[in-house]
């Protein structure tokens, strides 16, 4: 069991044992490693998993800090964060399952290079899950005549269900929490273009090229199973919604009534209802509005979506205490990590962040590992906007860009792959896709590194 920490108004991370880390650390292994080791048994019980580890904080956290102490800590962390989370996650997922781009492309080098690019600017706007699922189909149809297609979905997964989403809070779930957090809504756009330019175009221009190369040395392709059909697309009132979503963010940060009310010891502030409010209205409007063959044809359902909420009510119980630790910096249990991100002078190491946060995003949830290295920063934002800007994009970008390096790094990489796979296609194992991430995105962020971060 933990041993006794000091209760306040907050936890008081610089009393806190490592061993309240252990929660966090067992459910992050756990969905890391349970799909690929045990996968029968995650798929009919990863909610009971996900509570136990949860319930391995509460209940110390009750004994104790005391009951009231535990629920009050509890109630603010899932009010501020958990559910804006899972409701924009929601509201993205069930616009993005009802926009379908139909038809057919011939398979061209520049037309998959087209779709991709396509797909790349839309993860930012409609999230990266939301762009998987509307640009992989048509990327399968464009391709299903080739025998060696795999380098097509690979660079998808690169491009669009993760590098593609660096530029707004919309475009992966850690930049969203880093704007939860006080972050501006368009400092990513400001801050994170260069190097998403820089990394996007190399990119292309390599996919470019080696699918140049593989169509020169394809041999006798199969008959084309779609017929070349002009694209179009379809549930475009969903383009709408999204609008609406947008909105509704930009006037949670604009607009300040003044006007909240306080349960449970937590703030709740009038635009930060309306915005949540916004959020299932518009989920419900697009259930209504979208016709069910565009869903059907976008292969859409509610379970993905429901395994998200049940795992992330859990991360972000779990992460509590190891927030309040990192929150201490190097007087908590965590000084050798902050020591290890840190130059001889104080300063914050940025390729340091970079790197420590790529490299947890690779493997675990790059969500929560975006708000461990947030708060060894300063935790912050207007000081991790202002003179540590390079720092926080530094872990803003370890953590969209490194997600890619592993099937596991970010969710849409194993929708994408389980798409593929059902659709025909040879898809490297887990560790054959990691040799193509080595091979091509690695030496991309060692030149992104001396080139930005040094």
């Amino acid at each position: 069991m933990p041993s006794p920490a000091l209760a306040a108004e907050a936890l008081d991370g610089s009393k806190l044992s490592l061993l309240w880390a252990i929660p966090f650390a067992g459910i992050l292994l756990s969905i890391a490693l349970c799909p690929l080791l045990a996968a029968n048994f995650w798929h009919h019980h990863f909610g009971k998993v996900t509570a136990g580890w949860a319930l391995l904080i509460i209940v110390p956290m009750a004994v104790f800090f005391g009951p009231g102490f535990a629920w009050s800590t509890i109630f603010h962390t899932l009010a501020l964060e958990y559910i804006p989370f899972i409701l924009l996650l929601l509201a993205l997922f069930t616009t993005a399952g009802g926009i379908v781009v139909r038809g057919n492309l011939h398979d061209t080098p520049l037309a998959n290079t087209g779709l991709l690019a396509a797909g790349t600017a839309c993860a930012s706007v409609i999230g990266t899950t939301g762009a998987a699922m509307v640009f992989i189909r048509p990327l399968l149809r464009a391709n299903d005549d080739r025998k060696h297609n795999a380098h097509v979905v690979v660079f998808f997964i690169f491009l669009v269900a993760n590098i593609g989403g660096a530029l707004t809070p919309l475009g992966d779930p850690p930049l969203f929490l880093g704007f939860l957090r006080g972050v501006d809504f368009f400092w990513t756009t400001k801050f994170l273009w260069k190097e998403t330019l820089f990394a996007v175009v190399v990119l292309l221009i390599v996919f470019f090229v080696l699918d140049t190369w593989m169509q020169r040395y394809e041999g006798d392709k199969v008959r084309d199973p779609t017929p070349d059909s002009p694209l179009h697309v379809t549930g475009l009132v969903n383009l709408a919604l999204i609008g609406v979503i947008i909105a509704a963010i930009l006037m949670s940060a604009s607009w300040k009534p003044g006007i909240s009310w306080t349960v449970f010891g937590t703030k709740l502030e009038l635009q930060n209802l309306l915005r949540e409010l916004t959020m299932i209205v518009v989920t419900i409007a697009s259930v209504a509005l979208t016709r069910k063959d565009d869903r059907e044809a976008n292969g859409f359902e509610w379970g993905p979506i429901l395994e998200v909420a049940k795992l992330f009510a859990g991360i972000f119980i779990c992460i509590v205490p190891v927030l309040a630790m990192l929150q201490a910096g190097l007087k908590g249990p965590f000084s050798g990590l902050v020591a290890l991100a840190s130059n001889a002078d104080g300063t914050p190491n940025n390729a340091a962040y970079f790197w420590l946060t790529g490299a947890l995003s690779s493997f675990l949830d790059n969500a929560p590992t975006y708000l461990v290295f947030f708060e060894m920063a300063s935790g912050d934002p207007q000081k991790l906007m202002g003179p540590l800007a390079q720092t926080l994009a530094a872990i803003s970008l370890g953590a969209v860009y490194m997600g890619a390096n592993t099937y596991i790094g970010n969710a849409p990489n194993f929708m994408v792959y389980a798409i593929a796979r059902s659709a025909g296609v040879s898809m490297p194992s887990f560790f054959g896709y990691m040799l193509w991430s080595g091979a091509v995105l690695i030496p991309l962020f060692i030149v992104i590194t001396f080139i930005f971060f040094r």
